[in-house]
C-alpha cells in the first residue's frame, strides 16, 4: 500500500510538471479580405501537422514554453509562417490571402484602405484588373482613356482640338472634381493636370480602381465626382517580361516592354515605352485633328524585402513629350500672312516615390507612403512662349487594426503643390496649396451579412481654412443573391485657376483667383441595389442598380470677359447632378457581357433658365461582348456605346451617337500574340455634323468638343512573352 501511494504521488507529481510546461494559445483564422472566419486551415509547428481550425477560424493550442514556427495552408489561400514566443497572451490572429478571384467575392482593392473584399465593401468600387489591362496594352498602349471611358457613369472628355488634352469626368461632374491617385498617392492636378490620362500606359499597370461618389474623407479635398487609383504591377518570383508593338493606321506608333523579377531579399520592375504620332488633319479643314507626339515614359521600380514582414519601394517615373498641334501648313514648316495658327508643348515630368509597409503583432499594419514630383510645361503658339513649373509633394503615416470583426484605420498626411512661373508673360501669379490632413475610418462586420463604415476627415488648408468631412456606408447581404449598399459623404474642393475646364483656356487669358473666393463643398449620396448568381460550369451574372446625388455648393464658374479674360468666381446656389447608373456582367459558356446604362441630370441652379451643364449627355450606353475560343487560340470581342444628345453652351442641342470597335486576338505559340482592333468602326466625327472651328484659319476659335474627331482607326499590334 505504502509502495502504491508513492507512485500515485510521483505520478501526479510529473502530471503537474508537465500540465506547468504546456500554455494553452488560442489561434484565429481569417480572409484578410474582410476578416471572414476560414475554415478547417491546416497548423503545423515546426513542420509537424497538429491541428486544423473549426467553424469560426479557431484552433486551440497546448503548446510548449519557448520559440515555436507556425505554418498555415488553405486550399484557395496563400500559405503564412510566423514565429511565436510561447507563452503567448493574446489571441493570435492570423490573415490568409486568396490566391484567385471567384466571381467579385475575392477581389481585393487597396483603394478603401483596409482591404476590404469588393463584393462586400461598402464604399462601391469598381476594377478594370490584369486581365483588362493586359489586353488594353495591345488596343492602346499609350494610355488608359479609352478603357476608362468604357466604364458606365465614366465620361472621357477631350478639352481640346489642338493638342488633344482630355479629363475624367464622373456622375456628370467636371473633370476637375475626379481624384487621380497612383499607388494611394495623388497624381494630377491643376497645372500638371495637363494630359495625365493619355500618358499613364496600360502595360505597367495591375490594375485600375474607381470610386463613384464622395471618397474625399479617405484622401481628402477633390474626390468630389469620384476617384481612379492606379495601381502599378509588383514582381513576382517567376521572371517576367513582355514586348509590345503597335501601329494604327492614325500614323501611329508605340513600343512598349515590361520586365520583372523578385529575388529572395529585394525585386524590381522596369516599364519603358515609346509613343510616336504624325499629325493628321482628319477633316480636310486645314486643321490637325490629332496632335503630333513624340513620347517616352520610364518607369523603374525596386523593391525590397529584409524580413517576411517588411516591403520597402522606391520608384521613379519620367514623362517626356513634345505635342504639336495646328495649322497643317505651319507644321509643315510653310507659315505665311494668313497661316500662323499652332500649339506647341513640351512637357518633362519626374516623379519620385518611397513607399514602405510593415505588419505588426495581431495583423496590425504601419504603412509610410511619400512622392515628389516635378512638372514643367513649355506653350509654345503664334501667340505666346511661355513656361511655367509645379511641383507636387505628398507624405503620409497611417496604421490599420484589425481586431475582432473590425478594422480601425487612422492616419495622417500632408500633400501641397506649388505654380512658379519660369517666364513672366502670363497675367497669373506664382500661388502654392498646402494642406495636412487627418483621418480616421471604423469598419464594423456585424455578423456574416452586414458592415457599417464610418470615417471622418479634417483638413487644414493654409489659404482657405478647416474642412470637416464626415462619412458613413452601410453594405447589408439580404440573402445569397440580393445585397444593398448606402452611403453619404461630405468634400470639397479649394480654388485654382488651373483647374481641368471642359475647354482648355490660353493660359495667357487666365486671371488670378479674386482674394474673396471660398472653396467649393459638396455632400453626395448613393443607394444601391445588387444581384448575383452562379449556375452550370463557369456561368454567372451580376446585376448592379445605383442611384446617385450630389450637390455641389459655392461652385467655382470660369467667366470668359469681351476680351477673352478668364475669370473666376463662387455663385450663390449650387449645381446638383443626380440619376441611375445601372450595369449588367455576365459569363455564359464563355462569352463574357457587360452592359452599362447611365441616366443623368446634372445642373446649374444658380441659373435662372438653361440650368444643363454643358457637354453632358442624360443618356448613355454601352456594352461589350467577349469570347475565347482556347482550341485555335483566338479572342474575339465588340464593344459599342451610345451617347444621347447633350447641350452646347449656347443652348443648342448635339445629336446622339453610336460608337463601335471590334478586336480579334490570336496566340502563336506560347509567347506570342497579334492583336487586329478597329475603333470608331462606324466613323462617326463631329466634324460631319459642324465645324470644329469658327473665325479665319489666322485666328481661329475652336469649339467645345462633345464627339470624336479622329474618325475610324486600325490597329495592329504584336505581343511577344519572353
Amino acid at each position: 500500500m505504502i509502495l502504491k501511494k508513492i507512485i500515485l504521488i510521483v505520478c501526479i507529481a510529473l502530471y503537474s510538471i508537465t500540465a506547468a510546461a504546456q500554455n494553452k494559445l488560442n489561434i484565429k483564422v481569417v480572409n484578410a479580405a474582410g476578416n471572414k472566419p476560414l475554415e478547417a486551415v491546416s497548423i503545423s509547428i515546426n513542420n509537424k501537422p497538429i491541428a486544423t481550425t473549426d467553424k469560426n477560424g479557431i484552433a486551440p493550442l497546448q503548446l510548449e514554453t519557448g520559440n515555436l514556427k507556425l505554418h498555415f495552408s488553405s486550399v484557395g489561400f496563400e500559405a503564412a509562417d510566423t514565429t511565436i514566443t510561447i507563452p503567448y497572451h493574446d489571441t493570435l490572429i492570423v490573415m490568409l490571402t486568396a490566391l484567385q478571384k471567384e466571381m467579385d467575392e475575392v477581389i481585393v482593392v487597396s483603394s478603401t484602405r483596409n482591404n476590404q473584399r469588393i463584393e462586400n465593401s461598402p464604399l462601391k468600387v469598381e476594377v478594370l484588373g490584369h486581365e483588362e489591362m493586359d489586353e488594353e496594352s495591345a488596343i492602346k498602349p499609350a494610355g488608359i482613356a479609352s478603357i476608362l471611358g468604357d466604364v458606365s457613369g465614366v465620361q472621357i472628355q477631350q478639352s481640346s482640338a489642338i493638342s488633344g488634352n482630355a479629363n475624367i469626368r464622373i456622375q456628370g461632374l467636371d473633370g476637375r472634381y475626379t481624384q487621380i491617385l497612383k499607388d494611394g498617392m495623388p497624381l494630377y492636378d491643376g497645372f500638371s493636370g495637363g494630359f495625365g490620362i493619355l500618358s499613364i500606359p496600360p502595360l505597367d499597370l495591375k490594375q485600375v480602381e474607381l470610386i463613384k461618389g464622395s471618397a474625399s474623407t479617405l484622401y481628402g479635398g477633390g474626390a468630389i465626382g469620384g476617384l481612379v487609383n492606379i495601381i502599378s504591377r509588383n514582381p513576382t518570383t517567376k521572371q517576367q517580361a513582355v514586348v509590345c508593338i503597335n501601329q494604327t493606321t492614325l500614323k501611329e506608333t508605340n513600343l512598349n516592354t515590361f520586365v520583372s523579377k523578385r529575388y529572395k531579399k529585394a525585386g524590381y520592375t522596369f516599364f519603358g515605352g515609346y509613343n510616336y504620332q504624325k499629325a493628321v488633319d482628319v477633316n480636310k479643314d486645314g486643321f490637325s485633328d490629332v496632335s503630333d507626339l513624340n513620347g517616352l515614359v520610364l518607369h523603374p521600380r525596386l523593391f525590397f524585402y529584409p524580413d517576411e514582414k517588411t516591403t520597402i519601394v522606391a520608384g521613379y517615373t519620367g514623362t517626356y513629350e513634345k505635342r504639336d498641334g495646328g495649322d497643317m501648313q505651319v507644321l509643315d514648316g510653310k507659315t505665311d500672312a494668313t497661316h500662323q495658327y499652332f500649339e506647341n508643348n513640351h512637357i518633362a515630368r519626374h516623379s519620385f516615390e518611397l513607399t514602405a509597409q510593415r505588419f505588426l503583432a495581431n495583423q496590425k499594419k504601419f504603412e509610410f507612403k511619400s512622392s515628389l514630383s516635378s512638372f514643367n510645361r513649355r506653350i509654345n503658339s503664334n501667340e505666346i512662349d511661355f513656361t511655367g513649373r509645379q511641383l507636387n509633394y505628398y507624405s503620409e503615416l497611417s496604421l490599420l487594426v484589425p481586431y475582432k470583426e473590425n478594422s480601425l484605420v487612422a492616419g495622417i498626411n500632408f500633400t501641397g503643390d506649388q505654380f512658379k512661373k519660369i517666364t513672366q508673360n502670363i497675367q497669373l501669379n506664382n500661388f502654392n496649396n498646402n494642406t495636412i490632413g487627418f483621418f480616421v475610418q471604423n469598419t464594423w462586420n456585424i455578423k456574416e451579412h452586414t458592415t457599417i463604415e464610418a470615417g471622418l476627415r479634417n483638413d487644414y488648408q493654409f489659404t482657405y481654412g478647416n474642412f470637416l468631412l464626415p462619412r458613413v456606408a452601410l453594405f447589408h447581404r439580404l440573402s445569397e443573391h440580393w445585397a444593398t449598399r448606402f452611403g453619404v459623404g461630405f468634400g470639397y474642393k479649394t480654388p485654382n485657376a488651373l483647374s481641368p475646364q471642359n475647354t482648355d483656356f490660353a493660359i495667357q487669358k487666365i486671371q488670378s483667383l479674386p482674394t474673396n473666393i471660398k472653396a467649393e463643398k459638396s455632400i453626395g449620396y448613393n443607394a444601391e441595389l445588387n444581384y448575383k448568381t452562379t449556375w452550370g460550369d463557369g456561368n454567372e451574372l451580376f446585376i448592379n442598380q445605383a442611384f446617385f446625388l450630389t450637390q455641389l455648393n459655392r461652385p467655382i464658374i470660369a467667366t470668359v470677359l469681351p476680351n477673352d479674360d478668364v475669370t473666376f468666381s463662387n455663385q450663390a446656389k449650387p449645381v446638383i447632378t443626380k440619376g441611375s447608373d445601372t450595369y449588367i456582367r455576365t459569363v455564359i459558356n464563355n462569352w463574357e457581357l457587360y452592359v452599362g446604362y447611365t441616366f443623368t441630370i446634372a445642373e446649374r441652379k444658380y441659373l435662372a433658365q438653361n440650368q444643363f451643364v454643358p457637354l453632358t449627355p442624360k443618356h448613355r450606353f454601352a456594352f461589350t461582348i467577349v469570347k475565347d475560343f482556347e482550341k485555335p487560340g483566338l479572342r474575339f470581342g465588340i464593344e459599342g456605346s451610345y451617347t444621347g444628345h447633350q447641350y452646347r453652351d449656347d443652348y443648342t442641342q448635339t445629336p446622339g451617337y453610336l460608337f463601335m470597335a471590334a478586336m480579334i486576338e490570336k496566340e502563336l505559340g506560347n509567347h506570342f500574340s497579334v492583336v487586329l482592333n478597329g475603333e470608331n468602326i462606324l466613323d462617326y466625327r463631329q466634324s460631319k455634323t459642324e465645324a470644329l472651328y469658327s473665325g479665319t484659319i489666322t485666328n481661329p476659335v475652336f469649339n467645345p468638343l462633345w464627339a470624336p474627331i479622329d474618325g475610324r482607326v486600325i490597329n495592329l499590334s504584336v505581343k511577344w512573352h519572353l
